[in-house]
């Protein structure tokens, strides 16, 4: 689908943001929980958002989903994210996987996978972090894929931090295939089934308290050759490929988050009422709607500006960097003004608050910390300034 093919993006965002906030915000203290009784209300949220002709509007029509542009799915991408589980309700949640096995997965994989990714039958999760090894520093993966001598791989080693893999049917995993420790080369994305006979799930990694993240561990799992991702020994360029949309799309939702925070406050404001008025004429609450307003309004089009590059498939380093640190930087701000404004009921399980923080918080550190970020954005800045064939980009 063009964007000419579009109907009518901003009335999508209005249907969508309805849904969200009448269908999952009232599930979501039982989604947070896990469990048996979060499944079902996952799967009956799914069943209405496919009623609604909302179901995983930006993946491919062929394999039905809904065919729309990342471009035009930005501004959904804000609607959706304004819960942790919008994108899991309305079958976006697989657009990662999707799109990195429509461009590397084998042909067999493809014909496999895909269309029960999209209808959300089969789901999967994505491992590259290692316990002992820095998550910004890929190179130094333990884990290994070994060459069996009847043809494809024998995967070991121990992954966390690994979402969703308990409930996951595949996870796509990084593992040295070549090389020593530290070579940037030599690095192989493996697609393992979850039911294969050496995997375990260790542990549940609360996460501030919040579910969903895994520790995971391989011991001789068997791989088909054709559950190679991409070329061997050249994992980090689709890794990096998949960073640059899945840290775009996490920075849209938290601004999605952070909009939703900011209501929080200003509905808090106008309605709370002391011996003096109402909240909203102090001067100190006014300043916490100000800077909230502000940061919103200085983060949102850095995130629309990453994406729109990423979308036309250019190099978006520098825009990625700074839209991925401003969105996670405003969201923290954002929960944090909200709770100071709402005082005890903020941190208690009435609102939604403490999650929106918790999230902000952890959005700083999980998907490269705001360090990674802002050295790596400095030092192409720097660079194109002393060279000026290299673009900051």
């Amino acid at each position: 689908m063009t964007d000419h093919d579009v109907p009518d993006v901003a009335l999508l965002r209005k249907r969508v943001s309805a849904f969200v906030r009448d269908r999952v915000f009232p599930c979501e203290p039982l989604l947070d929980a896990g469990g048996p009784a979060a499944g079902e209300v996952r799967e009956r949220l799914r069943a209405e958002a496919r009623g609604a002709g909302l179901w995983a509007l930006p993946l491919p029509s062929e394999r039905g989903g809904g065919g729309l542009t990342l471009s035009a799915y930005a501004s959904l991408a804000e609607a959706e994210g304004a819960s942790d589980h919008g994108p899991a309700a309305l079958g976006s949640a697989s657009l990662l996987d999707v799109t990195m096995l429509s461009r590397h997965g084998s042909s067999r994989v493809r014909s496999d996978c895909l269309t029960r990714l999209v209808a959300g039958d089969l789901r999967a999760c994505y491992a590259m972090t290692e316990p002992d090894a820095p998550g910004t520093e890929p190179a130094l993966t333990a884990t290994r894929g070994e060459r069996r001598a009847g043809g494809g791989w024998s995967v070991t080693g121990r992954k966390w931090f690994v979402s969703n893999a308990a409930d996951a049917d595949l996870v796509t995993v990084l593992a040295r295939t070549s090389g020593s420790a530290g070579d940037r080369e030599g690095l192989s994305l493996l697609l393992v089934p979850t039911d294969s006979p050496g995997f375990r799930v260790v542990r549940e990694l609360p996460v501030l308290g919040a579910t969903g993240q895994y520790e995971i561990e391989l011991d001789h799992v068997e791989v088909a050759e054709d559950g190679l991702v991409g070329a061997p020994g050249r994992a980090l360029a689709v890794a990096g490929e998949r960073l640059q949309l899945g840290r775009t799309l996490r920075a849209l939702r938290w601004i999605g988050q952070a909009q939703r925070a900011f209501d929080l406050m200003c509905g808090r404001a106008t309605a709370r009422q002391g011996v003096r008025g109402p909240l909203a004429d102090r001067q100190l609450v006014q300043q916490h709607v100000f800077e909230a307003l502000l940061a919103l309004r200085t983060a949102r089009p850095l995130v629309h500006e990453a994406m729109a590059l990423v979308a036309e498939g250019r190099d978006a380093q520098v825009e990625v960097g700074l839209a991925k640190t401003a969105a996670a930087r405003t969201l923290q701000d954002v929960a944090d003004r909200a709770v100071q404004v709402f005082g005890a009921a903020g941190l208690g399980p009435d609102t939604p608050l403490p999650s929106l923080f918790r999230t902000g918080r952890t959005a700083r550190i999980l998907d490269g910390p705001d360090e990674q970020h802002i050295s790596s954005v400095a030092r192409r800045v720097l660079r194109s300034r002393q060279d000026p064939a290299v673009t900051p980009s």
